[in-house]
């Protein structure tokens, strides 16, 4: 039998189970304990009502919340985009060609180069209390570089995307169509094997309506489920498309109708926001408070990428989102944990809760608040994944 580990003197333990504790969203419960066994939680509740086990550990009057669900990232890439970066925020036109240059390093990289830079971001990841990620291909843009890029991938999760569909080829600029023909038949076929989702960029000066509806509609066929980016940069038809093919989630959710609020409101489909990216090139945020109002499911993310926000940091995303989205702490909290899992359409994750696998962030602090109130300290004192101390 696998030992047994209990963390005690939890001053303040998020469980993302309104049933217990304070009976919020969060299911807050003052003076707590969590008990592992295995991979697994198997018991919550008061320190005093803790039952015995093999092993215990501490937490000295600190808070515990589940570990950071990170349903959107882009960790495939070689290269960086400093200049770009650079440029942009001095005020100076720049016009080195975007995702382009990241396609050119990408595919010009080998195996072993793309998977050491996965691995980078994901230990760094993990140091800031995220345990569970999704990532996506997208960076290659043809059949062999896409594939690749998810067989990297599904070493090191289940949650693989195939983002064919990122932009148009550099080398078929000129008929999208014949490339949407290579992204829903030859590439799709070699793809379909390594992911769990497809994904599609739905935006003026990547995929309109039809193109993304095509390219999703076909990764459904071979067995994959759709996530979008929808509504980025314009008010577009991503979020009703994704609406309508019940998509996990719809990814940005800047510019918002009326009618794609309330469409998001009565659906499945998470609403998840990436304010790394408005950071990072200077856009309009996303409204969280009209979206949560209304009754929609959000979710944080980091949307972790070489161009428009490279940070792997749940934390600056939650900050972020108090600070300049409308979200409370709880929100915010909540988003970037259960709502995540919800992005994923997962309910072993997310949650402290007997069967939810043992994902455990510890902060040195007592409660999870300071990761809103103080923005940029590395407050994460310990990470559990699978029931194993990582940090």
């Amino acid at each position: 039998m696998s030992s047994s580990t209990v963390i005690t003197n939890i001053a303040a333990l998020v469980t993302n189970d309104p049933s217990l504790g304070d009976h919020s969203p969060l299911g807050l419960v003052r003076d707590a304990a969590v008990v592992i066994e295995g991979d697994r939680v198997v018991w919550t509740g008061e320190s005093c009502k803790a039952p015995a086990t093999d092993n215990r550990v501490d937490a000295d009057g600190r808070a515990v919340l589940p570990g950071f669900v990170d349903s959107h990232s882009h960790l495939l890439f070689a290269g960086d985009r400093t200049e770009e970066f650079n440029a942009r925020m001095s005020g100076r036109p720049y016009s080195a060609g975007g995702i382009r240059t990241t396609v050119a390093a990408t595919r010009a990289a080998s195996d072993a180069e793309l998977e050491a830079g996965l691995t980078r971001y994901l230990a760094e990841a993990l140091r800031q209390g995220t345990t569970t990620f999704e990532t996506k291909s997208g960076y290659g843009l043809t059949t062999a570089d896409e594939s690749r890029a998810l067989r990297v991938a599904a070493r090191h999760t289940d949650e693989v995307t195939f983002l064919g569909a990122h932009i148009v080829a550099p080398e078929l600029a000129d008929d999208p169509a014949a490339y949407v023909d290579l992204v829903t038949g030859e590439m799709l076929d070699a793809c379909a094997p390594h992911a769990r989702w497809i994904d599609v960029f739905c935006e003026k000066g990547a995929f309109d309506g039809d193109q993304a509806r095509a390219i999703l509609t076909a990764g459904k066929a071979r067995g994959l489920h759709p996530r979008i980016h929808a509504n980025q940069l314009s008010y577009g038809p991503g979020v009703r498309l994704a609406v309508e093919l019940d998509a996990a989630s719809a990814d940005h959710c800047t510019h918002l109708t009326d009618a794609d609020v309330d469409a998001l409101a009565n659906s499945r489909t998470v609403a998840t926001l990436l304010p790394g990216a408005e950071f990072s090139t200077r856009a309009q945020w996303p409204d969280a408070r009209r979206l949560i109002d209304a009754g929609a499911t959000v979710a944080l993310s980091t949307d972790c990428n070489p161009g428009s926000s490279f940070t792997s940091s749940v934390p600056f995303c939650i900050a972020l989102a108090v600070r300049d989205m409308g979200m409370t702490p709880d929100e915010a909290v909540w988003s970037a944990t259960a709502g995540g899992a919800a992005a994923l359409r997962r309910e072993d994750v997310g949650r402290l809760v007997p069967g939810a696998y043992a994902d455990l962030t510890l902060l040195d602090a007592p409660s999870h608040v300071h990761l809103a109130y103080r923005p940029g300290v590395p407050l994460v004192a310990g990470v559990w994944r699978r029931g194993v101390r990582k940090v």
